[in-house]
């Protein structure tokens, strides 16, 4: 059972830590540059910076150990996974954030500042379900819970809609295009395509009134999960277990070449296992694609027009090569 104490404590502690980091760096640097209006921002930043570091933290001392005990195949294209750690570095350390608090926070200040001036309020998730079922939400664990399971079925549509739409696909395919999953190729992805899956995200928290420690703490253990799920580890959770969460061998069906991302006929949109954490909406919506047999080999990951008797299309080496040839993709539409 898990005690709330512990969890309450731990929660003190952060809180702790992230005053001190940013009375002591933080807040100084903001002031130094002369941008002392954006401290409250600077602040909630600085959480975002300390759950990056705790995350890679976890990835190294328990995931890249699972990955050494159990892997799926030996790598042997370093650099591949080298450009991977970028993309987390990347996302896990802010720098993508930065880059949506310039961009999508003022357009959704503006948007739901005006929909409040026309008399239009989002919903407060937490009171409503309150009004439906009392007390369920009296504690920040179950207030967790139930934004993880709100989020979980936005990010299964938006992931319907990477594999559905074709001129999304050609952003999302690069997610898709890593021949070696590691811990570290979650964040593999198209910034344009992060943009729209995050802006997303954002909008969401916003309607459904999420506190943003609760949106952090959401956003956080997503991307611990999925960094588990894209693990290079021979790891079912069993019967049960592969149907209430993702595991490693559940998300790895997804990446198969011609498997995760194709429908009936080769070369025709698609895919199966679009679940980020919860497997339950796959199985809800009939895209479940479920296999624990002992001993199963593991699909050999990637896009079938990767492959050199499909064409030995080009996703690039590079972060930037990678982030170029998206974009080309793009406006091609394939």
């Amino acid at each position: 059972m898990i005690d709330l104490d512990i969890i309450s404590g731990l929660s003190d502690a952060f809180g702790n830590v992230q005053q001190w980091l940013f009375e002591t760096v933080v807040q100084p640097a903001v002031y130094g540059l002369g941008m002392g209006n954006l401290l409250e921002d600077a602040y909630e930043a600085t959480g975002w910076l300390m759950v990056g570091l705790i995350q890679l933290l976890v990835m190294l001392c328990l995931l890249a150990p699972l990955q050494r005990w159990r892997p799926v195949e030996p790598l042997h294209d370093r650099m591949a996974v080298r450009v991977d750690m970028v993309y987390t570095f990347i996302h896990r350390l802010g720098l993508f954030r930065l880059l949506m608090f310039f961009s999508v926070e003022p357009l959704l200040d503006e948007v739901f500042g005006s929909a409040r001036v026309h008399g239009i309020d989002g919903i407060q998730l937490d009171a409503l379900m309150q009004g439906w079922w009392p007390g369920v939400t009296d504690t920040a664990l179950a207030s967790f819970i139930l934004y993880l399971l709100v989020f979980d079925l936005v990010d299964y549509w938006i992931h319907r809609g990477q594999h559905g739409l074709g001129r999304w696909w050609a952003l999302h395919s690069l997610h898709h295009s890593q021949r070696q999953m590691t811990m570290w190729s979650d964040n593999r992805n198209h910034l344009l395509d992060d943009l729209i899956r995050d802006t997303i995200i954002a909008f969401t928290a916003r309607a459904i009134g999420v506190p943003p420690g609760q949106f952090i703490a959401v956003v956080a253990f997503t991307q611990l999960m999925e960094s588990l799920a894209h693990a290079n580890a021979r790891l079912t959770f069993g019967w049960l277990g592969e149907r209430l969460l993702v595991s490693p061998r559940f998300h790895r069906i997804h990446h198969g070449i011609g498997i995760g991302h194709e429908g009936p006929t080769p070369g025709t949109l698609g895919g199966c296992n679009f679940a980020v954490l919860f497997p339950v909406w796959d199985i809800l919506f009939g895209t479940a694609r479920i296999d624990t047999r002992p001993g199963l080999a593991m699909e050999p990951t990637g896009v079938r027009d990767q492959l050199p008797e499909f064409g030995g299309k080009d996703y690039g080496r590079g972060f930037w090569a990678q982030q170029w040839l998206g974009l080309k993709r793009l406006v091609q539409g394939s």
